[in-house]
């Protein structure tokens, strides 16, 4: 079993030498530290307990590198709070505190540094001190272990206790993908690009493609070590160095996130839920600057408040969202803190409930708030029924619904599974909409295509792509396309070619436009192959009626939708039997000629027209592959 364990602590009160009494490594790595004496940045050492390893993160205690504190501190199991037994509680005993209960920290121990230096009355002391720190808290209960890093006194007792803890504590949740937030980037000659950090879900292995974000940058492992040495792969809870290819040392910064390939998506904005410290000085308003630590990654955000009062007093929790300055890599539940823009102090910390949320309006807060209390209280199968709600008529596709929450396939898979098997969502193709959307969709499409009928009640049907148009222009095609299949399931609808219509639509005509449809069929065919063009058949067809001829217009489409007429051009119908005459005239006339080929002069001749109908009747003929061209002639084919 994999654990890490952070220690966190004032400045001085022996946190570094107490991982070095535990594994004999000084997690001191920098030139500065060693000549300053002080823990500036965060350091590693490794512990092995048998059948438990131990990743220890050693933090810098001063108020000036809390940040650093802060990058080591989001991925720790346990932590050790350090208080110098001749110092006793401090400033930064206190934010450090503060900090791991607000990441929710699983369990811990507090250490008593510095034995030799007091006696038994003050040690006794300092331990009253502590319990009123951590009352109501998960230390609560916590051992307290007394040690001298310099005698060695207590140590083996503190490694027992160590022991003790990690082997009750749960293993973790491996249900999100693997994820390793980037606390230190280097170049090794011969190498190239190594990140280290604690890999907070999923596995890593040799070979494998991951991405860098959010610079969005595909790269290869080419080695892993855990616990300095050299493996095939990683697990979560392990501190790993992931050597990389594809990549240079230069383009990576502490709070870039490596994962699985195009999973991930980079955001600036996300929802949350947090809680203003007591101590905090005042309460948190709306605009208000602060500066957001997240995993490895500080970004300076403006908070926007989610309620009437436009803030959250000390020690009281409420719903927020958070407007980043720059693009940061997140999933819901994942945990941070947040530190004022200046003085530099935590004031709250919290949980992310949505990572891609829309940008929320002061008259949506209600609604949203909502939201986000179904959220904390669902499971997963609930939580995909949310979000997809929130996304209304677009749906979104299961890629998306990854990005929303960094669950593992299979995971994500059976959430969707028992939502479609409810009917709480409908597949469309490869898009995943909620119930209420989808059927306020089908009502909307179904209305569309009745008032369609209503206004062109001569018509066959409204185009599909008319209807898309009108309802669908934003949407996905795959959306419409499934609303259209579902409404002639449920036998509403029936689509024929490029049209749509309602079952119930059907075409009876006035005895008016029963009129005028015989006078313009009789127009035709009386005109045999010298038709008049369209407009003087109209007003022919209307001469003595009350309809005008934009009424006969409408009468003469249904002779087009029947067959009755074709269209040649548009001046130019022409009735369909008298094109299918000439089309056995055109045969005939290839089967007693040598080539098959025929001229427009012949063709004028047998047809017995004008240039005027020959030429657009040919063209026609072209296009419905009944001739082909061939210079000056056309082959019949």
């Amino acid at each position: 079993m994999d654990i890490i364990v952070g220690t966190a602590g004032h400045i001085d009160h022996g946190k570094t030498a107490l991982v070095k009494a535990l594994t004999g490594i000084d997690a001191d790595r920098l030139p500065e530290e060693k000549q300053r004496g002080i823990t500036i940045d965060i350091g590693f050492a490794e512990l092995d307990l048998g059948e438990i390893s131990i990743g220890f993160v050693d933090v810098p205690g001063h108020e000036k590198f809390v940040k650093n504190m802060l990058a080591g501190a989001s991925g720790i199991d346990l932590v050790l709070l350090v208080i110098s037994a001749d110092e006793g509680v401090m400033p930064q005993t206190r934010e450090h505190f503060e900090i791991c209960r607000l990441l929710e920290t699983k369990a811990g121990l507090i250490v008593l540094t510095k034995k030799d230096l007091v006696d038994d009355e003050l040690l006794e002391l300092v331990n009253l001190e502590v319990a009123e720190l951590v009352a109501d808290s998960f230390l609560q209960n916590a051992p307290i272990v007394a040690v001298s890093a310099k005698t060695g006194e207590g140590i083996d007792e503190l490694k027992e206790k160590l022991k003790m803890l990690t082997a009750e504590m749960p293993h973790r949740n491996n249900e999100a993908i693997a994820r390793l937030p980037i606390d230190r980037s280097f170049t090794v000659k011969g190498f190239g690009a190594v990140v280290t950090g604690t890999l907070i879900s999923g596995e890593i292995h040799e070979t494998q493609d991951l991405e860098i974000l959010p610079l969005n940058k595909k790269v290869r492992v080419r080695g892993l070590q855990t616990h300095g040495k050299q493996v095939r792969s990683a697990h979560s809870g392990q501190r790993t160095a992931v050597n990389l290819g594809g990549i240079e040392h230069a383009e990576i910064t502490r709070g870039m996130v490596l994962a699985e390939v195009g999973i991930l998506r980079p955001t600036q904005i996300f929802d949350a839920v947090i809680e203003v410290l007591k101590t905090a000085k005042k309460s948190l308003k709306s605009r208000q600057r602060v500066r957001v630590h997240l995993g490895t990654v500080e970004a300076l955000a403006r908070v926007q408040i989610l309620n009437v009062a436009n803030e959250i007093k000390q020690g009281e929790k409420d719903f927020v969202q958070l407007r980043l300055e720059i693009p940061v890599v997140c999933i819901p539940e994942e945990r941070f803190i947040l530190r004022s823009f200046s003085p530099q102090i935590t004031v709250a910390g919290g949980k992310i409930l949505d990572n891609l949320p829309a940008k929320h309006r002061r008259k949506d807060v209600e609604n949203v708030r909502k939201y986000l209390t179904n959220l904390i209280a669902s499971d997963k199968a609930k939580q995909i029924k949310f979000y997809l709600e929130t996304a209304n008529e677009n749906g979104q596709t299961f890629r998306d619904l990854r990005a929303r929450t960094g669950w593992r396939s299979d995971i994500l898979q059976e959430a969707v599974r028992e939502n479609i098997v409810k009917k709480a969502v409908i597949e469309a193709e490869s898009f995943l909409v909620a119930r209420t959307p989808f059927e306020n969709l089908k009502a909307k499409t179904f209305a569309e295509i009745e008032n369609f009928h209503k206004k062109e009640p001569l018509s066959k049907g409204i185009l599909r792509e008319t209807l898309r148009e009108k309802v669908f222009s934003h949407l996905p095609n795959e959306i419409f396309k499934s609303i259209l299949t579902a409404l002639e399931t449920e036998k509403k609808t029936i689509a024929e070619k490029d049209f749509v219509r309602a079952v119930s639509h059907n075409l009876e005509l006035s005895n008016d436009e029963k009129i005028l449809r015989e006078r313009l069929s009789a127009v035709y065919k009386t005109a045999k192959l010298e038709v008049p063009k369209l407009d003087e058949a109209l007003l022919e067809a209307v001469k003595g009626t009350k309809s005008d001829k934009n009424h006969a217009r409408k009468v003469f489409q249904l002779l087009i939708n029947s067959g009755e007429l074709v269209k040649i051009t548009d001046e130019f119908y022409f009735a369909k039997n008298e094109i299918d005459n000439l089309i056995a005239k055109l045969k005939t006339f290839a089967q007693s000629s040598s080539d098959k080929l025929i001229d427009v002069p012949k063709f004028k001749e047998m047809a017995g027209i004008s240039r005027k109908y020959a030429i657009p009747l040919l063209e026609y003929f072209d296009r419905e592959r009944v001739t082909r061209r061939a210079g000056d002639k056309r082959l019949i084919l």
